[in-house]
C-alpha cells in the first residue's frame, strides 16, 4: 500500500480530476477581468484624464506657487486630523462596551453607531447646519467625526474582542492601576487596529465633500470643495485639474499607509485567539459605559435637531415641507418635484446596487481564492482605490472625458448608476471578503473533484455561507448609493436630478418652504438609512456573527 496510488487511477480519470483545476483558474481569470475592466473604464480613464490635464496645461506649477493653494491644503489636512482625533477618542469607549461588556441593548448601540456612517453627506451637513447655524470649523470637524465613529468602533472593537483579558488582569494583580494596565498592556495590543482606523478616518475626512460644501460655503474650503467650485462656478478647468492631481497624490499616500495598517491589524487578528471575553460591568466599567452613552447622545442630537427643524415653520409646527415633497417645484427652484427626484434616486441606487453586487462578488471570489499573497494584496489595493480617491475628482474626470463619448451617452441617465456603483463596490468587497476567505477550501476541492463546475461549487459551497453578508452588502450599498452626492452632482441633468442633489440646491436658495422641503427630504433619507441598518442588525443577530466585515 506504500506505492503511488496514482497508478491505480486510469489516465482518463486523472484527466477529469485535473480539468476542474484548469476550469477554476480560467473562471478566476474571467471573474477578475470583469471588475478590473469596469474599474479601468469608469475610474482609471477619468482619473488619468485629470492627471494628464493637470500636467499638460501648465496649471500645476502656477497652482503649486499659489499661497491660497497651500492654505486650502493646510485647512484640508488640519480639519481631517482634528476630526480623526475626535472620532478615535469618541469611538474607544463605545468599542470597549460592545467588545468587552455584556449589556442589554447592544444591538441598538450598533445601529445608533452605524447609521451615521451610511447617512448621505448632504444630510449630515444640513443636520449640523440646523444645529450650529452658519458654518464653522467646529461644525465641520464634529460632522466629519460624526460620520466616522463607526469606523473606529468596528475596527478597534473587532480586535479588542479577540484580546485575552488575562494579560490585563495579571498587570492589575501586580499592582498596576486600571489606567496603567490599559496603557501598558491593552493599548499596545490595539495599536494595529487604531492605526488602521485612524488612517481610514483621516482619508474619509480629508475627502469629505457634502459636509464641507454645506457647512463651509465660501469661508472654509477644502481641496474637495475647491475643485468643485472652480469647475462649476469659475470654469477654471486647468486649476481644478491641478488641484485634483495634488489631492490624488495625497490620497494614494494615505491609501498606502492605510493598507499597511490594515495588514498589521489582520495579522494581529490571526495571531489573537477567538475568545468571548464579554462580561457584566463592574467597578470602573460604569465610567466607560457613561462615556459611551454620552457619545451616543451626542450622535442623536444632530438627528433630533433635523427632525424638529423639518416640522418647524414660522407659524409653529407643521408639515409644509413634507407636503412639498409631493408637489410641483416652487418658483422655478428645481426643474423636477422632490418626489420625482426621490424616484430618480431610488432607480439609480437600485441599478447601482445590482452592478456593484456583480462586480463586488466577482472581485471577492478572486481575492479569496488567489493563492499568491502578493498578487492578492496588489489586486485588493487596486480595487480599493475608488474608496479613497475623491468622488469630486472622479466626477470632474467624467466631465473631461465625456467629449469622447457619443452624443446620446453624454447626458444619459445610465452613467449615474455606474458612477454610484464605482463608489459602493469597494464597500461590497470589504463586507464579503472576510466571509469568502473563511470558507474551507477543502469543501470546494471536494465538490470540484466530484465534477462540479466552478459555478456550482460557488452556489453549493460559498453561497450558503455568504448569504447573510450578501444581503448586508446589498443593503449598505443601496443606502450609500442613495445618498451619493459628489460624483453624481457632475452628471445629473435637470430631468434626472437625484434627491441629494435636489436637497443641496434647495438649501442654497432663499425661502422658508425651500428650507423645510430640504429638511423633510433629509429626514426621509435618514429614515431609509436607519431602516437598512436595522435590517442588517437583525441579519447579524440571526446569523450569530458580525456581518459588517472590515472597513
Amino acid at each position: 500500500m506504500a506505492h503511488d496510488r496514482a497508478g491505480l487511477i486510469s489516465p482518463s480519470t486523472r484527466s477529469s480530476q485535473r480539468r476542474p483545476g484548469r476550469a477554476g483558474r480560467i473562471g478566476l481569470l474571467v471573474a477578475a477581468v470583469v471588475p478590473l475592466g469596469f474599474l479601468l473604464l469608469f475610474f482609471g480613464w477619468p482619473v488619468a484624464a485629470i492627471v494628464l490635464r493637470g500636467l499638460g496645461e501648465g496649471g500645476l506649477g502656477e497652482t503649486l506657487l499659489d499661497v491660497r493653494t497651500w492654505r486650502i491644503v493646510g485647512f484640508t489636512l488640519g480639519q481631517a486630523a482634528l476630526a480623526t482625533l475626535v472620532a478615535v477618542v469618541a469611538g474607544m469607549p463605545v468599542a470597549y462596551v460592545l467588545s468587552r461588556l455584556d449589556l442589554p441593548g447592544r444591538g441598538l448601540i450598533r445601529v445608533l453607531v452605524t447609521v451615521p456612517f451610511v447617512l448621505p453627506t448632504v444630510v449630515v451637513g444640513i443636520a449640523f447646519r440646523a444645529l450650529f447655524g452658519d458654518g464653522s470649523v467646529l461644525a465641520i470637524v464634529l460632522a466629519n467625526a460624526f460620520f466616522n465613529i463607526a469606523v473606529v468602533v468596528r475596527t478597534v472593537g473587532g480586535l479588542w474582542s479577540h484580546l485575552d483579558r488575562r494579560a490585563e488582569d495579571a498587570a492589575r494583580a501586580l499592582g498596576a492601576s486600571r489606567l496603567r494596565a490599559f496603557t501598558s498592556v491593552t493599548l499596545p495590543a490595539l495599536r494595529p487596529a487604531l492605526g488602521s482606523a485612524a488612517a481610514v478616518v483621516f482619508l474619509f475626512c480629508s475627502t469629505s465633500f457634502g459636509v464641507v460644501l454645506v457647512l463651509g460655503g465660501a469661508r472654509f474650503r477644502t481641496l474637495e470643495t475647491e475643485i468643485y467650485l472652480r469647475t462649476v462656478q469659475l470654469l477654471d478647468l486647468s486649476g481644478a485639474a491641478a488641484l485634483s492631481l495634488i489631492q490624488l497624490v495625497a490620497v494614494v499616500a494615505a491609501l498606502a499607509a492605510g493598507g499597511m495598517a490594515r495588514r498589521r491589524r489582520e495579522t494581529a487578528l490571526r495571531l489573537s485567539p477567538a475568545v468571548n471575553s464579554a462580561r457584566k460591568p463592574v467597578g470602573g466599567d460604569w465610567w466607560v459605559v457613561g462615556a459611551a452613552l454620552t457619545v451616543l447622545i451626542g450622535l442623536l442630537i444632530p438627528v433630533g435637531t433635523l427632525l424638529i427643524r423639518s416640522v418647524s415653520t414660522s407659524q409653529g409646527f407643521g408639515l409644509a415641507g413634507y407636503r412639498a415633497l409631493t408637489g410641483e417645484p416652487e418658483n422655478g427652484t428645481l426643474a423636477v418635484s422632490a418626489w420625482d427626484a426621490a424616484s430618480n434616486s431610488l432607480r439609480a441606487a437600485t441599478d447601482a446596487t445590482v452592478l456593484a453586487m456583480i462586480f463586488g462578488v466577482l472581485a471577492a471570489i478572486v481575492l479569496a481564492r488567489t493563492r499568491r499573497r502578493g498578487i492578492a494584496q496588489l489586486l485588493d489595493g487596486v480595487l480599493m482605490l475608488p474608496l479613497g480617491v475623491s468622488a469630486v475628482t472622479v466626477g470632474f474626470g467624467y466631465l473631461v472625458t465625456l467629449g469622447a463619448l457619443p452624443d446620446e451617452l453624454r447626458g444619459s441617465p445610465v452613467l449615474v448608476p455606474f458612477v454610484q456603483a464605482l463608489v459602493i463596490t469597494p464597500l461590497v468587497i470589504r463586507i464579503l471578503l472576510p466571509v469568502m476567505r473563511a470558507v474551507d477550501d477543502r469543501l470546494r476541492q471536494a465538490a470540484a473533484s466530484l465534477g462540479a463546475s466552478p459555478w456550482r461549487v460557488w452556489r453549493e459551497v460559498d453561497l450558503p455561507v455568504a448569504a447573510r453578508s450578501l444581503i448586508t452588502s446589498a443593503a449598505f450599498g443601496f443606502v450609500v448609493a442613495l445618498g451619493e452626492f459628489g460624483a453624481t452632482s457632475f452628471l445629473v441633468r435637470a430631468e434626472t436630478m437625484t434627491l441629494p442633489v435636489a436637497v443641496a440646491r434647495l438649501i442654497s436658495r432663499p425661502g422658508e418652504l425651500n428650507t423645510l422641503t430640504a429638511y423633510a427630504a433629509c429626514t426621509m433619507l435618514m429614515l431609509v438609512t436607519a431602516a437598512a441598518v436595522v435590517l442588517v442588525e437583525r441579519i447579524r443577530v440571526s446569523g450569530g456573527s458580525d456581518t459588517m466585515g472590515e472597513f
